[in-house]
């Protein structure tokens, strides 16, 4: 049986295939090779560029929601910054129409009281005195058949005045409004509790000049606030405070 072996020779096994000096080789070269020392800094130096692109990758990732929230912040703290400055411009408006209001309903009572069915005060001669009418009509005396619709044109204006309030920021348009919503209230009161009856009432006119209608401090009150919005209309100035300046 030896001499049958020794005759015909072993079979070729991989074991024994990769146990000689060429399976060594083989096995060498399949192994990845290990980085030399010559190459390790160039190796490591690509590594750190390459995790510092990723972290510059990442914190920009990071922080773009945290811009949009800082940008976010400060529109909403701009909004929160204007909000007091809206509430000061309607406390203004509110004042100067109650002060308005409230001096034109003083002199009218002083006025019944002290000057109706007297002979007229003079104060410059002929040319200005104080003497007590009851006007039907609108400011300075005119168009006395169409009370009601003045009554109506007055409520209508304070409404508007009310709803514009909202989106002042001007000081100047706070007191022109608040001008005409004083004197508005004014001649209404007059047309809603005086004689001859509700929104027929005839308004108290007592500023006498000469060659001139005669009026009231609500008259008075109205006209210079539609002077002021008309020189600040020229100006270029809203209500909300931006100017134009074609």
């Amino acid at each position: 049986m030896a001499e049958a072996e020794r005759i015909i020779g072993t079979p070729d096994m991989p074991e024994a295939a990769g146990a000689g000096p060429e399976g060594a080789r083989d096995r060498a070269a399949a192994r990845p090779a290990a980085p030399s020392a010559d190459a390790g800094p160039e190796q490591d130096a690509t590594r750190g560029d390459e995790g510092s692109t990723r972290a510059d990758d990442d914190s920009t990732r990071a922080g773009a929601p945290q811009a949009a929230a800082a940008s976010a912040d400060d529109a909403s703290g701009a909004a929160v910054a204007d909000r007091p400055r809206g509430r000061r411009r309607i406390a203004v408006l509110f004042s100067v129409a109650a002060f308005a209001y409230v001096l034109d309903l003083v002199s009218k009572i002083v006025v019944v009281a002290r000057l109706e069915h007297h002979a007229p005060v003079r104060l410059i001669g002929d040319w200005l005195q104080l003497e007590a009418i009851r006007n039907a009509g609108a400011a300075f005396s005119f168009g006395e058949a169409y009370t009601v619709i003045f009554t109506v044109i007055a409520a209508a204006v304070i409404v508007v005045i009310a709803r514009l309030a909202r989106k002042l920021y001007s000081v100047p348009w706070a007191i022109a409004l608040g001008l005409l919503l004083g004197g508005a209230l004014g001649n209404l009161t007059d047309r809603i509790f005086r004689a001859p009856g509700v929104f027929k009432g005839a308004v108290v006119d007592f500023i006498s000049p000469k060659h001139f209608a005669v009026f009231n401090l609500a008259d008075s009150a109205i006209v210079c606030g539609g002077i002021l919005i008309v020189l600040l209309s020229f100006r270029g100035l809203d209500p909300d405070g931006t100017v134009h300046k074609d």
